[in-house]
């Protein structure tokens, strides 16, 4: 249930999204197996079995964009082309020419799609209609660009607009090294990265190891600013920040799996608790993620 990736947005100030809303707006765009010669379908899809696209609790609502493809690797193409091409060399007397071998290569796509094997990938949103957050559980800016376009597709007019805050991450994570203080209700954990601003993009990473406050200075003073940061929240969420305000690898620690509803009677209760418990935690953590980087830019 935990989001492992928050690509973080906001619901517009005037956006008034219901579960009724969403549901209705969500079904054009159900997904529906593609055809034999489709590359690729996608769509919306339940978040839990025996409910609907938008399955909303307590003011929050989870949404799962359902994408399948099909495998077929450039070098299985080119290889059935040689093939093919040598069968018409015999056929005609003379190697194919490029414009030829075009029209094979396009003609082996369509036969062997049919054949070709089929990945599953599912994409999250997160939609908090009480605290007006926006989140897409998506490591890469490729995925979740594909699901605001589906959602721009669905949602008239478009209720979702970027997140701005006062600091800029990359300034906040480095003076937080530099001071070798967090911001209240924060420590910083091992993994550290620091780039340099300048045409050299000079890296400098910590993986599972503590960074030394004296080549943390060392490093500022010769351009570098921190890039990205592991942090844990009030004991309770791990995650990494980035400096493009992503939230990466989010865990929940023991304190929060101690606290998980064991006396659900099946696994529709389980999933109402787990939902409570990530939106509830993830709230409060954005609230004193924001408050820790200035502010939130504007008014909503």
């Amino acid at each position: 249930m935990w989001f492992k990736n928050l690509k973080l947005y906001r619901l517009a100030p005037n956006a008034a999204l219901t579960a009724a809303d969403l549901e209705a707006a969500l079904e054009p765009l159900a997904f529906r197996p593609g055809g034999s010669q489709d590359s690729q379908s996608s769509g919306w899809m339940p978040p839990r079995e025996d409910a609907g696209l938008a399955y909303a609790s307590h003011g929050q609502v989870l949404l799962r964009l359902h994408t399948e493809k099909k495998l077929l690797p450039a070098t299985v193409i080119n290889q059935a082309s040689r093939a093919r091409a040598l069968q018409i060399e015999e056929q005609q007397g003379y190697k194919p020419g490029r414009k030829q071998m075009k029209e094979i290569k396009e003609q082996l796509t369509l036969e062997l799609l049919p054949r070709a094997f089929v990945i599953a990938h599912d994409t999250h949103v997160w939609i908090d209609t009480v605290n007006g957050w926006v989140a897409i559980d998506a490591a890469a800016t490729a995925k979740s660009d594909e699901v605001l376009g589906l959602l721009a597709k669905t949602l008239t007019p478009f209720p979702i607009v970027p997140l701005h805050v006062e600091m800029s991450p990359a300034a906040a994570m480095t003076q937080w090294l530099y001071e070798d203080e967090a911001p209240a209700g924060f420590t910083i954990d091992q993994d550290t990265e620091l780039r340099a601003s300048g045409e050299s993009r000079a890296t400098v990473r910590y993986v599972r190891q503590s960074v030394e406050l004296e080549d943390v200075r060392k490093h500022v003073q010769a351009g570098k600013q921190c890039t990205r940061l592991a942090l844990t929240w009030n004991d309770r969420v791990s995650f990494v920040l980035t400096e493009n305000l992503d939230i990466k690898r989010v865990a929940p620690l023991d304190v929060l799996k101690e606290h998980q509803d064991a006396q659900a009677a099946n696994e529709a209760e389980q999933f109402d608790a787990d939902m409570a418990l990530m939106c509830g935690e993830l709230a409060r953590l954005l609230a004193d993620l924001v408050a820790a980087l200035g502010g939130e830019r504007g008014t909503r």
